[in-house]
């Protein structure tokens, strides 16, 4: 892994997949998952460090749950890398 956490796949082609995503191309969210992953897992694990002590939602959970909803959101298009981390981290 690079420092940017994406295997070397700058943000450039990151934001690449997510429009060919939207446009329809289902081998670019095939692509996309392994390289947003750890950065959505990042996301989720802040989240869930303001939770109470008690809570039983996992961040594995979390994320799965999240993603399926960015999965099925009916978006006409993702403007970029920030905006789909954007959106992954107001639906967690």
């Amino acid at each position: 892994m690079t420092p940017n956490g994406n295997g070397g796949q700058g943000t450039e082609f990151i934001t690449a997949l997510l429009k060919a995503w939207s446009g329809g191309d289902e081998q670019a969210l095939e692509r996309l998952t392994p390289l947003v992953y750890p950065e959505l897992r990042r996301i989720a694990r802040r989240y869930m460090q303001r939770e109470k002590v008690d809570h039983t939602l996992q961040t594995t959970a979390l994320v799965h749950e999240a993603y399926l909803r960015l999965v099925d959101v009916n978006i006409a298009e993702w403007q970029d890398r920030a905006h789909f981390f954007s959106r992954f981290a107001r639906r967690s």
